[in-house]
């Protein structure tokens, strides 16, 4: 377990140094921003949707480490899904990000995502891992406010 540990570690770090589709994505039509104001993690996601899927994912900010790798890596994991899919991923990623569910039962759903469940061992960084996701989320319901991790 400790040699997975290190490879999901390695993932989330170079994700982080090399962030995937880090850009604005002129011809989204989902848009959402996303913002931790105690840690200044701020993120804005852009997506295309065509059909029903996913066509393009992208984001632009700045934020911690984990932050910046949960938004890229979740960028090439839901680049061609389906919207049912994508909220499946949403809704299984949070789970197990918190602690709700064991990340073994859900392998298979996530793949590299499941990098990130060591992060339900500390509870301050959940908020890190998640604000693209709900800022992702916020995006596809046609959320025009921006996402806060926190009760401003």
């Amino acid at each position: 377990m400790e040699g997975l540990r290190d490879l999901y570690q390695e993932v989330i770090l170079d994700h982080n140094k090399k962030p995937r589709n880090y850009h604005k994505l002129e011809k989204a039509n989902c848009v959402a921003e996303g913002r931790n104001p105690l840690c200044g993690d701020h993120y804005t996601i852009y997506l295309l949707v065509e059909n029903d899927i996913v066509k393009e994912i992208a984001f632009e900010g700045s934020g911690c480490a984990i932050s910046k790798a949960s938004a890229s890596m979740m960028s090439t994991e839901l680049k061609g899904r389906t919207v049912e899919e994508v909220n499946r991923i949403f809704e299984i990623f949070h789970k197990v990000v918190t602690g709700e569910a064991n990340v073994m039962t859900y392998l298979e759903d996530l793949g590299k995502l499941a990098a990130f469940a060591g992060v339900a061992e500390f509870p301050v960084r959940v908020k890190c891992a998640t604000l693209a996701w709900h800022a992702m989320h916020s995006a596809l319901q046609g959320g025009e406010k921006p996402v806060s991790t926190e009760l401003e």
